[in-house]
């Protein structure tokens, strides 16, 4: 089964406006909605409307700007931000300093998407993939049984060793806890048509998450192609519902 996952629902109109097109069009199955951004509210309202699959797209890494942010929110939430952006590795490493921060923020993230969608979510990952930063992985922020998103999947040769053996040892962490699909990959490089097919081929035999960003120009274009269609119309889709 194939769940073609949209991201940043909710950052800004585009990225909602985008997102509901390539729904509506079958093109993708599931989206993940940004919270205390600028389109928030109305994407939240939309995609209720029409039955889209959402989840929690965590934000540790990008400053919140919807209009009605709470003062205390962005206050826990700003220092979170300036470490995360000032240090490309500091994902990998547990920070007690910002544990009350970051304890914070994921819960106001949470409590918020409740508030906008009136539901849980069903599924959570992160914006630059923070979900998997220390601090919520060793402090066991996201409830054991949920739904989330795991790391990319690379083949040998793809990444370092030392990348892949952490991805692994990460992923094998997950699954324990969570419910996850079997592997996840971005569509991009998207003019490479053989390695898209790879992934429908593998969507055969198991769960595959795919990640598109349908607020990028170019990449909306390609989810709007015959090319793309043809494609995706060979394999089954579903949902993270669906995934037991």
């Amino acid at each position: 089964m194939l769940i073609i996952s949209a991201d940043d629902l909710g950052r800004k109109k585009v990225a909602t406006n985008n997102s509901l097109i390539c729904y509506k069009e079958t093109l993708i199955t599931s989206a993940s909605a940004m919270v205390f951004m600028a389109d928030s509210q109305r994407a939240a309202a939309l995609a209720s409307k029409i039955g889209l699959e959402t989840g929690l797209h965590l934000n540790l890494s990008e400053p919140f700007d919807g209009p009605l942010l709470p003062a205390r929110v962005q206050e826990y939430h700003l220092p979170v931000v300036r470490y995360f952006r000032g240090q490309k590795l500091a994902y990998l490493l547990y920070n007690p300093f910002l544990k009350k921060n970051i304890d914070y923020v994921f819960k106001a993230q949470y409590n918020e998407y409740y508030r906008l969608f009136n539901a849980e979510p069903i599924k959570i990952d992160g914006h630059h993939h923070m979900h998997l930063c220390m601090n919520i992985i060793l402090g066991n922020l996201i409830p054991a049984g949920m739904r989330i998103r795991r790391n990319f999947t690379f083949e040998p040769g793809e990444k370092s060793l030392a990348n892949r053996t952490y991805r692994k040892i990460i992923d094998a962490w997950l699954v324990r806890r969570y419910k996850c699909a079997d592997s996840f990959f971005t569509i991009k490089p998207f003019n490479e048509p053989n390695r898209l097919r790879k992934i429908i081929r593998l969507a055969l035999l198991s769960n595959v998450e795919l990640m598109v960003h349908p607020a990028n120009t170019e990449e909306f274009k390609f989810l709007m192609s015959n090319q793309y269609r043809e494609v995706i119309d060979s394999v089954p889709r579903g949902t993270f519902h669906m995934i037991a």
